[in-house]
């Protein structure tokens, strides 16, 4: 199955990082957070990948040609202008990827909208290029195959903002980040979409989650898939330094063969 990844906006609210390269080239243990939501899908049996660019998009273009013509021995063909690699480090990798450039002020519906001709006419998946989760993919697909509509949404509960206190009269018994289940489930992208989708984005000014998912939902078309595990975007330094951690240790969306990375 196709997944569509949108990595074109300006991640204005990760400035410290963003004013050099796009937010989903921000990086998480050395490696670009794109490359960990391409690792995850394809951990799964989903290689295919349409990349939404926009901002900054030569910078994307350039990682993933550089993924190819800078590590081990090359071939160098001066007179048909080719570079060929004998041996690389993306070698285990299989993955085929299409960078759209699908304009600077696109909104994140016309970015959708614009990956249609590389995602083609069957069932695909769409996601955030800035956000890592555990969510059971094979689960997922199963779940929209089941229901009959044009689309899933997963649903998640990320952790608080600020950390949750168990308290025993004036002692404090436990401070603990726990998902925000007062304030119910927020969109966690991961989506599955049918070709129907696409007829609900108008122009390139539609932001996906206003009209498009309205209009799914008042049609019956939207339904939820409800991940309880591990959901966490990428939107600030806090959120950058919180993967960083848990790269570090155990990270919950780590579970692809290292060989291959």
């Amino acid at each position: 199955m196709k997944v569509g990844i949108l990595a074109g906006g300006l991640g204005t609210r990760l400035s410290e990082e963003t004013e050099l390269k796009p937010k989903p080239m921000v990086e998480v243990g050395g490696r670009p957070i794109l490359w960990h939501i391409m690792q995850y899908y394809a951990h799964f049996g989903h290689n295919e990948f349409a990349v939404a660019c926009g901002y900054k998009a030569d910078y994307i273009k350039r990682w993933f040609a550089d993924a190819i013509t800078t590590t081990g021995s090359l071939r160098i063909d001066f007179a048909a202008g080719e570079i060929r690699p004998y041996e690389s480090d993306s070698a285990n990798i299989d993955w085929q990827v299409d960078l759209v450039d699908t304009g600077l002020p696109t909104a994140t519906g016309g970015r959708i909208k614009r990956l249609q001709p590389y995602l083609g006419d069957e069932t695909c998946m769409v996601t955030w290029g800035d956000g890592v989760a555990d969510v059971d993919l094979h689960a997922l697909v199963e779940f929209h195959k089941s229901h009959g509509k044009l689309a899933t949404l997963t649903a998640a509960r990320p952790p608080a903002r600020f950390g949750h206190m168990e308290i025993s009269g004036d002692q404090i018994l436990e401070f603990n980040e726990k998902p925000q289940t007062g304030e119910g489930w927020i969109n966690g992208a991961f989506f599955v979409f049918e070709p129907g989708v696409f007829d609900y984005i108008e122009g390139d000014d539609i932001m996906f989650e206003r009209e498009p998912l309205e209009g799914l939902a008042a049609d019956g078309q939207l339904m939820a898939f409800k991940h309880h595990g591990f959901w966490q975007c990428m939107d600030t330094v806090r959120d950058k330094k919180r993967l960083e951690d848990l790269w570090a240790n155990d990270a919950p969306w780590r579970v692809w063969d290292d060989s291959t990375s």
